[in-house]
């Protein structure tokens, strides 16, 4: 029971930081957006990458839940097809790139191998898969209308929402002094 809390914990952790995340981003950023969703930085796409990272599969769950929630009630709650495959696309976007990161650049589950090259690899393959996926279906579905442009624009504002996301937390976890290290027996 206690590993069954645990997950609901990561799965809830996602879903408020996620929400905050976009409210952040509509009260800062929303001048700047091109289409609903998609705009030149995207503070939530950071948070998405950033939850599957750390909490693995729970975290695409909880992405999966709240974009579906965000979806079909805030920014398209007349569209179920778009709202439900929006949700998928979402969460599945931070959780393929993390699953290529682990497989091609060796990342461990447990992040203890993560460089700032690996790191730098992740929030890459993630900028480029969500706009990859949310595109490619757009197609698929009809929505014709500036693939190419609606694509650069997806991967820019997700690009700089994951570097400004991942690094304000990398610099805030800076702050805190480390826990001490236990000494070498041998010395």
């Amino acid at each position: 029971m206690t590993q069954w809390r645990f997950q609901a914990a990561m799965v809830a952790t996602t879903m408020i930081a996620f929400v905050a995340m976009l409210a952040a981003n509509e009260w800062l950023f929303t001048q700047i957006e091109f289409v609903p969703g998609i705009a030149w930085i995207y503070l939530p796409a950071g948070m998405r990458l950033l939850c599957v990272l750390l909490f693995g599969d729970a975290g695409a769950i909880g992405l999966l839940l709240v974009s579906w929630l965000v979806c079909f009630f805030h920014f398209f709650p007349n569209d179920f097809m778009r709202s439900f495959m929006g949700g998928i696309l979402a969460a599945a976007a931070p959780w393929l790139a993390n699953r290529v990161a682990q497989h091609a650049f060796g990342l461990r589950a447990s992040l203890t191998n993560l460089s700032p090259k690996r790191l730098l690899g992740c929030i890459l393959l993630y900028s480029l898969a969500s706009p990859l996926l949310h595109h490619i279906w757009f197609f698929v579905h009809g929505d014709s209308g500036n693939l190419l442009r609606g694509f650069f624009v997806m991967f820019i504002g997700d690009l700089n929402g994951t570097l400004i996301v991942v690094y304000t937390m990398k610099g805030l976890l800076a702050l805190f002094p480390r826990p001490p290290q236990p000494r070498d027996a041998t010395q």
